[in-house]
């Protein structure tokens, strides 16, 4: 097998490539920043009397969002200014979210990581080193986490995201196995209460009655297995039917309050019953 040797790209002197272009890139596929399962929020986000952020991304799941800015070349003074201010701005302006500043850049050098340390733990903040190579006629675009942030706390509740989207929308995000499995949950909810109907947002597919969200329980379609949470102050007897039927369940989401349960396929027929008496808990309590 032979050895193929990747060809360099300067992205600040380049011809064809410029900053709004791996800013779309980026856009279309934040995956390859390795930030987790983010969606985009914004671009080019216009900032009080402090021009645009490049780049706004809010974790799928977790309360919290990522302030992005790029820079081709060498970091500078006013890149790094302009990340802060960005972050802090929109930090003040949503309060209820969890933020993170991130500066991306060709070459962060020794002096500037030096100076952006000393912020790392009063602000979060990740340092990405982005590299470009030519492959095959094309650009492959490598980002390298060089600082990592220290993870602040947050107080403060949860807000439910309500962008609208559809069934196709989470088809293409999980699976239309994992939707199906959906289904069968919203069933058991219909059993409950048949006036429920389903509403695909961006962020989790919540329930709607008469035409008003009412989430006492959201799902998220993976690509292999489902999510749902249940609204719910922490319960011994929700706790006790968890244990009970040894269900997949994650950490008690205080934030939100929120059980949440993952199910694998099959395991909704399977669990039925125990499925319905968690919805039948959450409902009585929220609605």
């Amino acid at each position: 097998m032979e050895i193929q040797k990747l060809k360099p790209i300067d992205l600040k002197t380049s011809t064809c490539v410029n900053e709004k272009w791996i800013q779309e890139q980026i856009a279309n596929d934040p995956s390859m920043l390795g930030l987790g399962d983010i969606v985009l929020k914004d671009k080019e986000r216009i900032q009080p009397n402090a021009g645009r952020l490049d780049l706004l991304f809010q974790d799928s799941e977790a309360n919290k969002r990522y302030e992005i800015e790029l820079q081709l070349g060498k970091t500078d003074e006013s890149h790094i200014i302009r990340t802060i201010e960005y972050w802090d701005i929109e930090r003040k302006r949503y309060p209820q979210y969890e933020h993170c500043a991130v500066i991306i850049a060709e070459d962060i050098t020794s002096r500037f990581l030096n100076v952006i340390q000393l912020f790392n733990g009063n602000i979060p903040l990740i340092a990405l080193k982005m590299s470009a190579f030519e492959v095959n006629g094309g650009i492959s675009l490598i980002f390298t986490k060089i600082l990592d942030e220290i993870k602040l706390g947050l107080d403060g509740d949860d807000e439910e995201i309500e962008e609208i989207t559809d069934r196709n929308y989470w088809e293409q995000k999980g699976t239309k196995d994992t939707i199906k499995q959906v289904d069968e949950i919203f069933e058991i909810i219909k059993e409950i209460d048949n006036t429920f109907e389903l509403k695909y947002n961006k962020f989790y597919i919540g329930l709607s009655k008469n035409g008003i969200a009412s989430n006492f329980a959201i799902m998220r379609a993976k690509k292999s297995f489902v999510r749902l949470e249940i609204k719910s102050e922490p319960d011994d007897e929700i706790k006790n039917i968890l244990e009970t039927n040894e269900l997949d369940e994650m950490e008690y989401s205080s934030r939100n309050n929120r059980y949440r349960i993952n199910f694998s396929k099959n395991e909704i027929k399977e669990k039925r019953d125990a499925i319905k008496q968690l919805l039948e808990l959450s409902y009585k309590k929220w609605n």
